[in-house]
């Protein structure tokens, strides 16, 4: 295999604290600004409502289409540009309007006030629709974290399996700060990323808990201590996982850069998912599992000092 560090010999482990305040900062971050914000915005998929992406002959402004708009009510529709000047997307939270009889009502009014348009989307999801999207999103999240939370306590340990998933629930709230720090949508294929997101992170961990499995046995001989035997498993594994984080990152950063605004969202999520999967599988849920075994090692001793007096 390729090797792009060779003898590697980094302290990961003594690094941990560091590493611990860095992922709380960031969690927090993001927590405080989605509190902030009274939630993530939720995309069409979620909130329910109709979507119409129409893209003019010249660059226009929002107060244009915004003027244009007035005089057929629409509500409180936002209107987006989505990429050039010339492309807007226009929502709206009327469902009740039948969806050819809306959409053409907007297209007239937007050609009479601005000129020639090319209608290129339209999308309609009811609200009792949206509501079910967000609950079956949140089951779904869930059940991947049960599942993985399982799989890695039967294949390595409970502790190794709360470790992962604490990981796994850092990932998702850093990435979802992100989305909410970037002013994004929480959409379905945002929804695809942050799943995709899980699977890739519980991926690196499970390398560098194979790794750790297979030296314990033979190096706890040699008297090394346990975040000795840890730090020499991520260190034998560091190449793999910056090689496979960097060929994710890289095809991903092509998609987010010309992949268009229908795919931003989702590449955007990916981008920072990648990053911050590849850092918690090396600074988060290996540190767990350390800690958690230091402080057992020492209640153990604990113990046995009673026992003796």
């Amino acid at each position: 295999m390729l090797q792009i560090f060779t003898h590697a010999n980094y302290d990961f482990v003594g690094k941990r604290r560091i590493a611990y305040a860095i992922s709380i900062g960031f969690t927090l971050l993001g927590l405080a600004h989605i509190a902030y914000k009274g939630g993530l915005a939720a995309g069409i998929d979620f909130s329910g409502g109709t979507l119409i992406q129409v893209r003019f002959a010249q660059p226009v402004k929002v107060d244009q289409i915004r003027a244009a708009l007035d005089g057929i009510k629409l509500g409180s529709a936002i209107i987006q540009r989505f990429g050039d000047p010339k492309e807007y997307l226009i929502r709206t939270q009327l469902t009740g309007e039948p969806l050819e009889q809306l959409t053409r009502r907007t297209e007239e009014a937007l050609t009479t006030a601005i000129g020639k348009l090319e209608v290129r989307r339209v999308e309609s999801v009811g609200p009792q629709v949206g509501r079910d999207l967000q609950i079956q999103a949140l089951y779904a999240v869930l059940a991947g974290m049960a599942g993985i939370l399982i799989y890695v306590a039967f294949r390595f340990d409970f502790k190794g399996g709360v470790a992962a998933v604490i990981a796994l629930i850092h990932d998702v709230i850093v990435t979802l700060g992100a989305i909410s720090l970037t002013n994004r949508e929480m959409s379905l294929p945002v929804l695809a990323a942050l799943l995709t997101i899980v699977g890739y992170s519980i991926n690196d961990t499970i390398v560098v808990f194979d790794r750790i499995r297979e030296n314990r046995g033979r190096v706890l001989k040699k008297g090394q201590t346990i975040a000795e035997v840890f730090n020499t498993a991520m260190n034998q594994t560091l190449s793999r996982t910056m090689l496979t984080s960097l060929t994710v990152f890289l095809t991903v950063l092509v998609l987010y850069m010309f992949g268009g605004e229908v795919l931003r969202d989702f590449a955007f999520a990916l981008l920072v998912g990648v990053i911050t999967g590849t850092y918690s599988s090396v600074f988060v849920a290996v540190p767990i599992v350390v800690d958690w075994e230091n402080w057992l090692t020492r209640r153990e001793r604990a113990k046995k000092a009673v026992a003796k007096a």
